[in-house]
């Protein structure tokens, strides 16, 4: 039952009674895990899975109904559960890796993963981040899992049987289980992944039972060797039984490794002698603490169920992926050369997605903790001689660009310290300079780039204008800490010349960004619908205003600032057409723009997601409160089709928990944030140096979606931006919100937020 007080107010101009929440007393309650999880490879909805676990823990949950091996390892449109697994998949695209799963069964036993699989529905399943049970109609018995971050306690509710069993799949490509009857326990491991890891890896488990087993198996393929304790194949698992009476309850706690069997024996000790509810309880705790640092009030109820869904997921990836050994000393089982090693290690995040808004929000809410992440980047470089972009757990040849400069970046000049800043600045310099071992790793075509000013369209790099974007913006990041860590000043003018590069994209005659040729002349024929190709998922209207940090200067390419924000207003007027021809399908992203009814606007993926907040640059700021509360309101709902596209490790949720405090970090790597407006009445942000930034909007509603007026500290404000340092100091925000748009404030060249042409004009 959700725990809120509510208040029944007159929402205007609706004229209908709406339901506002006055206070969120139990934030977790209002997660929904299954956001997202009504998905597949054609449509994403989120691409998410239900993760049962705490924040950013190194061990996630999941009830699984798909294949061993598939990435949609479940999905709300499934009606059998196969098992219950450990993962660490951040992303069906990516997949899983080190995962095992365990299932309860009673009656004749059932190996095969088809044959076992039990029937279940949804009106019998409670999710939540902390906890889950469903109730498994094939054995008449409940499933219960409560996490901790290496470790969780199970309790199988059993009928009446002499025939009740947990059996344990340590999956294919390599694994060993071993049976210990005296202690009632389980041990083994499993190697399975998709890539990304060095050769000695292996996710080693321990399960320990609170009642003797009657029987003992183990088992390879589909071959049960009975009372055999110890078993090392390709695909191997184990089999236990009990004689149970109706309703018996057979707990299990279970932890595991990166680092070595005692390890995972370690990991255990975080649960210790507590009991299922006691982890429950702590659990619930876990995520209360990191929810309620985000008060809201004044929003409906799938206002409030959609924001704290999107923050829930904004505080689970990166994971940590380093443990504590007997001394407490943090340890880390590098995923780049394959030791164990001193200090942090953190995985599974995509840079190309989450630079954008994620990381900076780890920035404002969580300085400390994304200082840890900084060590772990600093470790990364030095245990595998480069920066990952996309780690899952280690080097993955996934996406574009070097946005690791951003994270990097963004996260010194916002104050973070104490790693090692030195071997950073040292290994973004190499990504500048070089190419990597993998295509997205380093730079692709970087000796075009610092040759020409621009990755050619001829040279056969794909998806090169969309390289050539990023890296200038990348090299804006460098340049802005070089400044910071007072790099000699050749160096600093190099990477400042060097984030103009994007000038070299822009074709005059379309008014967009445009493949070129080495003998500089654009590719031709040119559509600007076109997905792939010279772009990364998306097309040259999506891609044109990837110039986070000199948005003046792309005003000025187009003619100025009435012309840009036609152009803008265009993305959203066009029909949305599309030319597939480079995928030879319509993938994914582009369904979900055709159907999203928003034009040209393809919120469900990353490169435009930033452009609703352009129109603060060229003194419209009441486009981008429209078109915000538009968004929020058609792209999230706190349901299984929740999202418009992938959720992307936290991106798309940041995007939402940003914009709906009422201002997003266009540019990270600046101090500034560019206003939008509210969603809720009131805001409190706690943050970590407990300062207060409380952000009150009181006549805020469906209705009322434009800011009239904005006060900061109690007196006028007419920027169309804030400041990270001023804010962090604590800040109290007072919007006046309206019907109706106020179109002089905002609109001198004054208030506009950073651009570095107008710093450096």
């Amino acid at each position: 039952m959700l725990k809120f007080l509510v208040a029944f107010c007159l929402v205007i101009p609706a004229g209908t009674y709406a339901q506002l929440v006055d206070k969120v007393t139990d934030p977790v309650e209002w997660v929904n895990p299954l956001v997202g999880t009504d998905s597949k490879p054609s449509l994403s909805n989120g691409n998410t899975y239900p993760a049962i676990a705490l924040p950013w823990g190194m061990n996630f949950w999941m009830p699984q109904t798909g294949k061993m091996g598939d990435g949609w390892g479940y999905t709300y449109a499934a009606d059998k559960i196969r098992g219950f697994k450990q993962t660490h998949q951040p992303s069906p695209w990516m997949n899983d890796y080190g995962q095992f799963s365990i299932m309860p069964l009673t009656g004749k036993p059932r190996i095969n993963e088809e044959e076992r699989a039990s029937w279940f529905s949804h009106k019998s399943e409670v999710v939540k981040p902390y906890y889950y049970s469903v109730y498994l109609a094939d054995y008449n018995l409940t499933t219960e899992i409560t996490p901790t971050e290496r470790a969780a306690r199970f309790r199988f509710i059993f009928p009446q049987t002499d025939s009740a069993y947990v059996l344990i799949d340590a999956f294919d490509k390599g694994s060993s289980i071993k049976i210990i009857p005296a202690e009632n326990k389980i041990t083994g491991y499993t190697t399975k992944n998709s890539g990304g890891v060095p050769e000695n890896f292996k996710n080693y488990f321990v399960i320990i039972f609170d009642k003797p087993f009657a029987s003992t198996a183990t088992w390879s393929g589909n071959q049960v060797q009975a009372n055999n304790v110890e078993l090392t194949a390709d695909h191997v698992g184990a089999l236990v039984g009990f004689k149970t009476s109706k309703g018996e309850q057979v707990q299990a706690r279970v932890a595991s490794s990166f680092i070595s069997p005692e390890q995972a024996e370690l990991n255990l000790n975080e649960i210790g002698t507590a009991d299922f509810e006691a982890v429950k309880q702590q659990g619930k705790d876990a995520w209360n603490k990191e929810l309620s640092r985000v008060a809201v009030e004044g929003g409906t109820i799938d206002q409030l169920r959609t924001f704290y869904s999107c923050l829930y997921r904004s505080l689970l990836f990166p994971r940590k992926f380093y443990e504590l050994d007997a001394g407490g000393k943090v340890m880390h089982y590098s995923p780049y050369n394959g030791k164990v090693l001193p200090g942090y290690m953190f995985t599974d995040t995509g840079f190309w997605d989450t630079f954008r808004s994620l990381f900076p929000f780890l920035n404002l809410m969580y300085p400390s903790l994304n200082a840890q992440m900084q060590e772990g980047l600093a470790n990364a470089y030095k245990e595998g001689g480069w920066l990952p972009e996309w780690a899952s757990p280690g080097l993955r040849n996934v996406m574009v660009g070097s946005n690791s400069a951003s994270v990097v970046a963004d996260a010194y000049l916002k104050g973070a310290r104490g790693y090692d800043i030195q071997a950073l600045y040292e290994a973004l310099l190499k990504n500048a300079e070089n190419e990597g071992p993998l295509t997205a790793v380093g730079r692709a075509g970087v000796k075009h780039y610092n040759k020409l000013g621009y990755v050619p369209y001829d040279v056969g790099i794909n998806e090169n204008a969309a390289r050539t974007l990023e890296y200038a913006y990348d090299d804006f990041t460098i340049y802005q800490l070089a400044k910071a860590l007072k790099r000699p000043k050749k160096e600093i003018e190099l990477f400042a010349k060097r984030s103009q590069n994007y000038r070299n994209l822009y074709d005059p005659v379309s008014g967009l960004m445009r493949g070129k040729n080495q003998d500089g002349t654009f590719q031709s024929p040119f559509n600007p619908f076109k997905w792939g190709d010279a772009f990364t998922e998306g097309n040259s209207w999506h891609y044109t205003w990837s110039v986070f940090h000199d948005v003046q200067g792309l005003i000025n390419l187009m003619g100025g600032k009435e012309k840009f924000a036609a152009k803008l207003d265009s993305v959203f007027i066009l029909p949305p057409v599309y030319d597939e021809s480079y995928y030879r399908s319509v993938i994914h992203e582009i369904r979900e723009m055709q159907i999203a009814n928003m034009g040209q606007y393809a919120h469900g993926n990353q490169p435009i997601q930033h452009l609703i907040y352009l129109y603060n640059f060229a003194g419209e700021p009441w486009k981008t409160q429209y078109w915000v509360r538009e968004t929020m309101n058609r792209m999230y709902q706190p349901t299984p089709d929740g999202y418009c596209g992938d959720e992307d490790n936290g991106q798309t949720s940041a995007w939402y928990v940003f914009s709906a405090m009422g201002f997003y970090p266009v540019c990270p790597a600046t101090d500034q944030y560019v206003l939008g407006a509210p969603l809720f009445r009131k805001i409190t942000l706690q943050l970590e140096n407990g300062k207060q930034l409380i952000i009150n909007a009181q006549n805020n509603s469906a209705g009322n979606r434009y800011v009239q007026e904005l006060s900061l500290h109690g007196k006028p404000y007419s920027k169309n931006w804030l400041s990270h340092q001023e804010l962090m100091q604590g800040a109290t925000l007072n919007f006046t919100m309206s019907a109706s748009p106020n179109k002089q404030r905002g609109v001198k060249s004054e208030d506009f937020p950073y651009s570095f042409s107008t710093e450096k004009k």
